[in-house]
């Protein structure tokens, strides 16, 4: 009886329940359109996201049990995690030893120079101190619009993290304003992740 016991407690800690989240189901968001400007075209669209998530979650397998510590840890959903590393390094297919193609930017949810990362480029480290920002900018954007509702709170704050790491400062009243492709590119492949287990 207490190995079994053992193992199930085990078990919790290497993959926690998916039913955690401060901030929203993400799958309950309403499917934002991927729209493509004529310089998008060829990299954009809803099947271009939806092939992106097929090949990258291939990849995102090997960090599934990190993802999923993180997350549980800092309330967030793992798939929304797992969406971000897709969007911003194609889970490290874009990367060359940990860097972007400019140098600016780091890991495998592309933390900005500025920001000091620390941690391997691909490790729980580097995941939790990237999720962390997620998570401060979530609240940022709910401290500075609290009538908003949370999916556009969810929303604000995952185009507060994209500026974030590209180290530009947020003062537009929706962060989001400008555009709205980086953040639908993210809930998509999120609830497509979701699906599948993250």
């Amino acid at each position: 009886m207490i190995p079994a016991l053992l193992l199930l407690g085990l078990t919790a800690l290497v993959a926690p329940s998916m039913s955690y989240s401060c901030y929203g189901d993400i799958s309950a968001l309403q499917a934002p359109t991927i729209s493509c400007t004529p310089v998008r075209a060829p990299d954009c669209g809803l099947a271009t996201v939806r092939r992106i998530a097929e090949t990258d979650i291939v990849r995102l397998r090997k960090y599934e049990v990190p993802i999923k510590r993180v997350a549980r840890n800092l309330c967030l959903e793992p798939a929304l995690i797992a969406a971000i590393i897709s969007q911003e390094s194609r889970v490290g297919l874009l990367l060359d030893n940990g860097w972007d193609r400019g140098h600016h930017k780091y890991g495998l949810m592309q933390l900005g120079r500025l920001q000091h990362p620390y941690g391997v480029w691909d490790s729980e480290e580097h995941i939790n101190q990237c999720s962390t920002i997620l998570v401060l900018s979530i609240n940022e954007v709910r401290a500075r619009h609290p009538t908003w509702s949370w999916d556009q709170q969810l929303r604000g704050g995952i185009c507060t993290y994209r500026a974030k790491m590209g180290n530009f400062q947020v003062y537009e009243d929706d962060p989001c304003e400008g555009d709205n492709y980086y953040v639908n590119s993210v809930i998509r492949r999120a609830q497509y992740f979701k699906r599948y287990g993250f």
